[in-house]
């Protein structure tokens, strides 16, 4: 009998630059947070260091103590090297510290990649890989990659890809200089050629998004009628798990940065009349990618037409505050900032103090996914909630236009019906009873 044995997981060394404007706490939170997204991507880390540099410039980065320090956990150089026409030869391009924190004698762990907790220029990535001759990636390259593996639906795959291209295309690099490079029959060099063919893909796939939105459109303008709830937040908040809890469906629920990457609707369970939706959308993080936030822009749309957003956190995460701050920011840059909104603070059994969150956000509500009790409580602030502000008003369906019956029940609550010899009358509670007096037959 064979046994097989799990593939060790590649080992990660996570840097993070320190600018001015930055405290160590924050840098320590990013760093932490990059160490999830490096986990996510498959990466044991074994360790993070970091610098305090006064801008992200520099052919590295880095300065040059730090690249030597890093060079010791990959095996590489630890130089830059750059090419010197004068000189005709490789010249070492040293940059000097701002602050030294290298560790003599400590017993480093020979890693496989070193992971950059800010964006890197496509020289910069070059020099470091020259430098460490190790694998180099930077933090918009892992959520990148992240986002491409979770993709599961047509128009997540489609945006993804787009975001993954305009990535990759100023990071392409040439085989060789430009007279060695050989060119096509349009006088195109292979590296000028494979950017057009970025650009032509990105622009068949935008092509593509604009027949799938399409398609959705009508199904989201029908869903804009209807009572809808969007789950919003920071990525892992338990969003998911709080959807399945509501609705009673069997949405992937998985520990991992960005698990959900496109909306899913389902109706609040039990079932009230009429129906609340209930969508879960995609999560966000720190220095979410602007490529990936604007191509993310129609799937976020379910949360601009919902009636009511949570704003769902993960109240036993110490950074929790500055999470539910991204959220806000986000949304704002998507311009959905006139819907009403809840603070939910999620994961509550895990919390020392509950009482003194309570205190510090009166107006939230807490609870675990996993208690039903406190799941029903936020069922019933629900329904509380689409009963304020409505109305009762009787309309009159002719039995000539029965095909308005449903799409009335659907829409409000049916308090009573009487019968003439022409149609029905239905007393019925709501909203915007007018407009919806004026869309029946």
């Amino acid at each position: 009998m064979t046994y097989e044995t799990a593939k060790p997981k590649p080992k990660a060394l996570l840097v993070g630059i320190i600018a001015p404007q930055t405290t160590d706490a924050e840098n320590e939170e990013s760093l932490a947070e990059l160490g999830r997204l490096a986990s996510t991507l498959g990466f044991a880390v074994v360790k993070s260091l970091s610098q305090r540099r006064r801008s992200l410039s520099g052919s590295s980065v880095v300065g040059q103590g730090k690249l030597k320090e890093l060079a010791r956990w990959t095996g590489g150089r630890g130089v830059v090297e750059k090419w010197s026409a004068s000189k005709k030869g490789k010249v070492e391009d040293v940059e000097e510290d701002e602050e030294e924190n290298e560790e003599d004698g400590e017993v480093v762990e020979r890693v496989d990649a070193v992971i950059f907790d800010c964006e890197l220029t496509p020289s910069q990535l070059g020099n470091l890989h020259s430098a460490l001759a190790v694998e180099i990636l930077d933090r918009t390259g892992v959520i990148v990659e992240i986002f491409s593996r979770h993709a599961r639906t047509r128009e997540a795959k489609l945006q993804v890809e787009i975001a993954r291209l305009k990535y990759l295309a100023p990071r392409l690099r040439k085989s060789g200089s430009q007279s060695s490079e050989r060119m096509n029959k349009a006088g195109e060099t292979s590296l000028e050629l494979d950017k057009r063919r970025i650009r032509d893909r990105i622009s068949e796939l935008k092509e593509e998004i604009l027949a799938v939105q399409k398609d959705q459109s009508v199904g989201r303008s029908q869903r804009a009628e209807q009572r809808c709830v969007a789950l919003v937040g920071y990525t892992n908040a338990g969003k998911s798990s709080l959807m399945r809890a509501l609705t009673g469906s069997q949405v992937l629920v998985e520990d991992k940065l960005f698990a959900t990457l496109e909306t899913t609707v389902r109706t609040l369970v039990p079932e009230t009349t009429p129906r609340i939706l209930i969508s879960d959308t995609v999560g966000f993080i720190r220095k979410l990618p602007h490529d990936l936030v604007a191509s993310f822009r129609s799937t976020l749309e379910e949360a601009k037409n919902a009636w009511l957003l949570l704003y769902v956190v993960d109240a036993s995460d110490p950074s929790f505050r500055s999470q539910l701050q991204v959220t806000k920011e986000v949304l704002s840059s998507l311009e959905i900032v006139d819907v009403p909104w809840r603070l939910v603070l999620n994961k509550c059994d895990r919390v020392e103090d509950p009482k003194a969150l309570q205190r510090e956000f009166p107006e939230a509500i807490l609870l675990s996914a996993k208690e039903p009790a406190q799941v029903a409580g936020l069922r019933q602030r629900l329904i509380e909630f689409f009963e304020e502000g409505m109305s009762e008003e009787e309309v009159f369906i002719p039995y000539t236009a029965q095909q308005g019956v449903g799409r009335l029940r659907s829409l409000v609550t049916v308090v009573s019906e009487r019968y003439s010899d022409e149609g029905t009358f239905y007393l019925v509670r709501g909203h915007n009873l007018e407009q919806l007096r004026a869309g029946l037959p």
